[in-house]
């Protein structure tokens, strides 16, 4: 990529990550939007991206690539249920930071979080959870039911709760999915 490439791709994510955590909805954040804020054309937004789900992808990517890191780097001892149930917050403080750009993508086209770029990722590590908890049966689908409490949309639903009540109700998921 050529280095004023880099730093207009740079500008647009930097000025849409913005505008997306001011927004209170992703109807808010235009292309239009995007490029004034980047300082950029809106032909240079297209060409860089696509089209707006293409700038959304992205977006997420560099977020997500900012979460698995610090999950890389914070992995915590202790049982099965204790590593999925940090897995699971670190997601819901994640989507509830990223609430409009993740219910953006989520809602986009078909609406499936199973089509994001992450879901395989923390679903495969659940599944590896679970087995290690309670074997292989039903590991796929309990890994999937884990996730399904941690989708934007419900985070969105719930978004009035309290950390306390949310960190209580998903504990109690997890360690009796986990625990069995």
């Amino acid at each position: 990529m050529r280095a004023d490439a880099a730093r207009n791709r740079a500008a647009v994510l930097a000025a849409a990550d913005r505008l997306f955590h001011a927004a209170t909805d992703p109807d808010q954040v235009s292309m239009d939007d995007v490029a004034a804020a980047a300082g950029v054309g809106k032909g240079t937004l297209f060409r860089g991206f696509g089209d707006r789900m293409g700038l959304l992808r992205a977006l997420h990517a560099q977020r997500v690539d900012l979460l698995r890191a610090a999950l890389t780097t914070e992995q915590p001892d202790g049982s099965p249920a204790e590593r999925a149930l940090h897995l699971l917050r670190e997601v819901v403080r994640f989507k509830r930071d990223s609430r409009v750009l993740t219910l953006a993508l989520e809602n986009a086209g078909d609406g499936s979080p199973y089509r994001t770029g992450s879901y395989p990722q923390w679903h495969a590590l659940l599944v590896s959870l679970v087995t290690e908890a309670r074997g292989p049966e039903s590991a796929d689908y309990l890994a999937h039911a884990l996730l399904a409490a941690v989708r934007s949309d419900l985070v969105e639903h719930l978004r009035d709760w309290p950390e306390e009540r949310w960190e209580a109700g998903l504990a109690a998921l997890t360690r009796a999915v986990l625990n069995g």
